[in-house]
């Protein structure tokens, strides 16, 4: 896979380091846990997002934008990482962020992503939940143009996650099995939170056109088990159309769990803060309340229950997101 033929801007610290997770391997017992820092990637303070952001900024300087619209929840990873991206390209970003939560905390509202938002430069427009926001991008965009500010803006899904963005994800997996062939570690099961799906269809591309034969699960923050594979597989197929892959990629490629969503995306469950807790107590890495939390209560509880062998190695994806923690103040 030779991802030079894309659109690239460098954005990221890479490779992000992959560690082992020693001491809570040996508070949970059985699989032996390891962790890729992709809340290491640099870009306003790291997280997945910055990957896909070199296509998706690639593809945009490519065809010449004048201004980047994009859409999250209130406490976006994505719209923060987005923001950063396109000042430090000098081009204006308009941040659409949908309340999912309806939460009235200040904190909730205003500190965490939202203020990190506003110290780069981005224009925030509020929705109320449920709101179509692909409709709403798309009439911004209508809006720009006819106001003549902006001739060519470019929109970007939310979570980069488009075939593009997922391209960032396809280049992680190249990365993580050259790691791990350089250290002569089997892998035998990755682990990720999934959510808007770009992530996943990324790795799953990648996994496939490597041949690497690694199984991989996400753990979903917000949609059930069949939506959110349906979702997934949909997205790693056209990543698969877009690189032009041979190998095929079929629907038990792909894996979700979503057994630790709790009441709903962005609400934490007891299982997250303990996850939360449990993390920077014996490794000293923070973990985001809404993706990387969920993500590692599902492998926390996995590895409890023995679902992984003893001795299997079990690679763990952390997207970042601790951003989002001065947001979910009350929760703590």
């Amino acid at each position: 896979m030779h991802l030079s033929r894309f659109n690239r801007v460098s954005l990221g610290h890479l490779p992000t380091p992959l560690q082992p997770l020693s001491r809570l391997s040996g508070a949970l017992g059985g699989a032996t846990l390891w962790i890729k820092r992709d809340d290491c990637t640099g870009l306003a303070g790291g997280g997945n997002k910055t990957r896909k952001l070199e296509f998706l900024m690639g593809d945009a300087l490519a065809q010449k934008a004048d201004v980047i619209i994009t859409q999250g929840a209130v406490q976006s990873n994505h719209v923060r990482q987005t923001a950063a991206a396109a000042t430090l390209h000098n081009l204006p970003c308009y941040g659409l962020l949908e309340d999912r939560i309806g939460s009235t905390e200040d904190n909730a509202n205003e500190n965490g992503n939202v203020l990190l938002d506003k110290l780069f430069n981005a224009t925030l427009i509020r929705f109320p939940a449920a709101t179509d926001m692909n409709a709403e991008m798309e009439k911004l965009a209508t809006q720009l143009r006819a106001s003549g500010k902006y001739k060519n803006p470019y929109i970007i899904p939310g979570g980069g996650s488009n075939p593009i963005g997922a391209l960032g994800y396809v280049n992680a997996a190249m990365e993580l099995v050259q790691q791990a062939n350089d250290a002569q570690l089997k892998i035998d099961c990755i682990v990720h939170a999934t959510g808007s799906a770009g992530t996943q269809a990324g790795l799953v591309a990648g996994l496939c056109g490597l041949n690497a034969h690694i199984p991989l699960l996400g753990v979903s923050v917000r949609a059930e088990k069949t939506a959110q594979e349906k979702n997934v597989l949909q997205l790693a197929q056209k990543t698969a159309t877009l690189l032009q892959l041979n190998n095929s990629i079929e629907a038990a490629h792909v894996v979700a769990n979503s057994d630790y969503v709790g009441e709903g995306y962005g609400i934490p469950a007891k299982d997250t803060l303990e996850a939360i807790s449990l993390l920077a107590t014996t490794e000293g890495i923070l973990l985001d309340p809404v993706y990387s939390a969920k993500g590692m209560a599902g492998l926390i509880d996995m590895t409890r229950k023995q679902k992984f062998a003893k001795g299997d190695n079990i690679v763990f994806i952390h997207t970042g997101g601790a951003q989002a923690l001065p947001g979910y103040m009350h929760y703590f």
